[in-house]
């Protein structure tokens, strides 16, 4: 059940959340991915076990959230999320992630490994490495080709979003996923993480590998894998069923 929803202004950006299920229940954020918004993430609200208090966020320039005149990162994301649960007075909990939230869910869960839970993440790749074959396809993306793709998106965006600016929006993001130092991927920290992580992704996700999946499973030393078949990056959306009765059972 809906709770609540707010802005928290955060370095130059007002930054949009919503409180839902069990008030008193354990945290549990919710963090979509890059050019998204938390509404993607509805799927799973239904398979949250009781007992738990669901956190979702609009990354800064996502969803309703503005975009400020800082540098995007995955720094800044972390920064701003860490500054909302100060705000809302949390000071443990656990986390799902889809794509680039899973990727700041890695760097809060690193951060502050006596505040994290247990960690849920879905197609979130850790690392981008000297000649990835991924950073072609990042590099090239451009307004054009996101609309096309992904129309009703943007048009959500550009609904909602209470300054609206798609072109700066994914130049902004862009710099993010191509981002190798201190202040993007957290390829450095990962071994700082001690909590359980669930690390799941689509078989045919060509933006993370099962290479880089299952390296991922042998770094960490409390983690478990799934790999779903037939289907792609965004598996919550593809099978939420699926997804939405594994995160329960992992929490």
């Amino acid at each position: 059940m809906f709770q609540k929803e707010g802005h928290l202004k955060i370095d130059g950006a007002s930054i949009y959340y919503e409180v839902s299920g069990d008030p008193t229940g354990k945290p549990l954020l919710f963090l979509h991915g890059g050019l998204g918004c938390m509404y993607d993430l509805n799927p799973l609200l239904d398979f949250v076990p009781n007992g738990y208090k669901v956190i979702s966020v609009d990354f800064r320039g996502h969803g309703q959230s503005t975009i400020g005149e800082l540098p995007l990162s995955y720094q800044r994301y972390q920064e701003d999320i860490e500054a909302l649960l100060s705000h809302l007075k949390v000071t443990r909990y656990s986390v799902f992630g889809f794509s680039d939230g899973g990727i700041v869910a890695y760097r809060l869960a690193s951060a502050h490994p006596d505040s994290v839970d247990k960690v849920v993440t879905l197609g979130s790749q850790w690392r981008l490495t000297e000649n990835d074959p991924v950073e072609p396809i990042l590099s090239s993306l451009s307004v054009e080709m996101w609309r096309e793709k992904f129309p009703k998106d943007v048009s959500r965006y550009e609904e909602i979003n209470p300054q609206p600016d798609f072109s700066t929006l994914i130049d902004r993001v862009k710099a993010v996923w191509l981002d190798r130092s201190e202040t993007g991927y957290p390829v450095n920290q990962m071994a700082s993480i001690t909590c359980p992580v669930l690390i799941i992704r689509g078989d045919n996700d060509f933006l993370f590998s099962r290479e880089e999946a299952t390296y991922l499973v042998d770094l960490l030393p409390d983690s478990a894998f799934m790999n779903v078949p037939f289907s792609e990056h965004a598996t919550h959306q593809e099978h939420p069923e699926m997804i939405g009765l594994v995160l329960n059972q992992f929490l």
